[in-house]
């Protein structure tokens, strides 16, 4: 799956450049190097991605201290506020309750910043991105709902697996690499908690990542 990944688009960039070397038409070389730059963030988003994967999973439950959700959700909408802004999605952090847990910020950040990544990948024009936190049995719910085209059921078993697309079209016109909600699922694993969706066709999507607080609610 790496291989075929990265060779893609390395692939895709040796051709371009040797179209562009045959070129002597200043609008065809133009839009070979748009592609070309389109192209090499691909590759770099994938690398990015296999390392932080990597560290996760290599790094295990990291170190524990009390973090702020508030915190951690503020940043990871702030990491995503311009794309949204750019393809017209709305994001809005909803009532964020209890106040603080006991994780490692860091993959926390990470694996709230891939979900909200997911869901403005997904939807379309005037669509909205609303996060939350509340309490559940024993642990504390962190929520990311959208209003996008939704998960068809065949893929609702399959969409944390590492390089899984539901839409590949749609992931190579994003720039999706299929190892966000991979990441989501080892920080998940990491603090002993889960992740889960629930999803209709068109109707958008509800991700839903449990940690556990070893208290009764």
């Amino acid at each position: 799956n790496i291989s075929h990944e990265l060779k893609t688009p390395v692939g895709a960039l040796a051709i371009l450049a040797e179209a562009l070397a045959d070129s002597d038409d200043v609008e065809v070389n133009r839009r070979l190097a748009s592609k070309m730059v389109e192209e090499a963030h691909r590759a770099s988003n994938t690398i990015d991605d296999l390392l932080e994967l990597s560290r996760i999973e290599l790094g295990g439950p990291g170190d524990r201290e009390e973090v702020s959700l508030s915190a951690v959700i503020g940043e990871g909408l702030a990491r995503h506020r311009l794309i949204a802004d750019t393809v017209g999605v709305t994001l809005e952090m909803k009532c964020v309750s209890p106040e603080f847990v006991e994780g490692d910020r860091l993959q926390l950040v990470s694996a709230v910043s891939n979900l909200i990544d997911n869901a403005v990948k997904y939807s379309n024009k005037g669509g909205v991105v609303a996060v939350s936190a509340r309490p559940g049995h024993r642990c504390v719910e962190i929520e990311v709902a959208d209003t996008g085209i939704g998960i068809p059921a065949r893929d609702l078993d399959r969409v944390f697996e590492r390089f899984y697309r539901v839409d590949r079209a749609r992931s190579r016109t994003t720039g999706g690499t299929g190892l966000g909600l991979a990441i989501v699922r080892h920080v998940a694993t990491n603090h002993g908690g889960t992740v889960a969706v629930r999803s209709r066709e068109g109707e958008g999507s509800v991700f839903t990542l449990r940690l556990p607080t070893g208290e009764g609610t």
